[in-house]
């Protein structure tokens, strides 16, 4: 797990698609935290994104960066505890004029049931999963 938030972090944005309905959705994201050996991402309450987690938590996000890409597709559950919230604000200190682990917007999702795979055109595929 280690490994693909170290991915992520280093690729800067990745793109999580979600369903709408029976449309998907994808949109850029760039916050991942490991906290409490689960991965996290954050967003608002308030956002479709958030809306369409809620009616169907599975997910899957995608980056690319020197010639690998990652795929990480599972189930995305809320943590409500302030201190979820906490820890990815404190690592993302630019959002803490946007969001606060004490107000009713800011919402975080740690991976379930998750598969990550690495992939490039130069080696095998490498499965991870957590």
């Amino acid at each position: 797990m280690k490994r693909v938030e170290q991915f992520l972090k280093e690729a800067q944005t990745y793109f999580l698609a979600t369903v709408d309905g029976d449309q998907p959705r994808v949109r850029p994201f760039g916050t991942i935290h490991i906290f409490g050996d689960k991965l996290y991402i954050q967003t608002g309450k308030s956002k479709d994104v958030s809306k369409q987690i809620q009616a169907n938590p599975k997910v899957e996000l995608s980056a690319f960066k020197d010639g690998e890409w990652i795929r990480v597709a599972g189930e995305l559950v809320e943590d409500d505890r302030r201190e979820a919230k906490q820890s990815l604000l404190d690592e993302y200190p630019s959002l803490q004029s946007s969001y606060s682990a004490d107000d009713d917007n800011t919402v975080v999702y740690y991976f379930k049931n998750a598969t990550a795979t690495f992939s490039s055109f130069t080696s095998a595929p490498e499965v991870v999963k957590f």
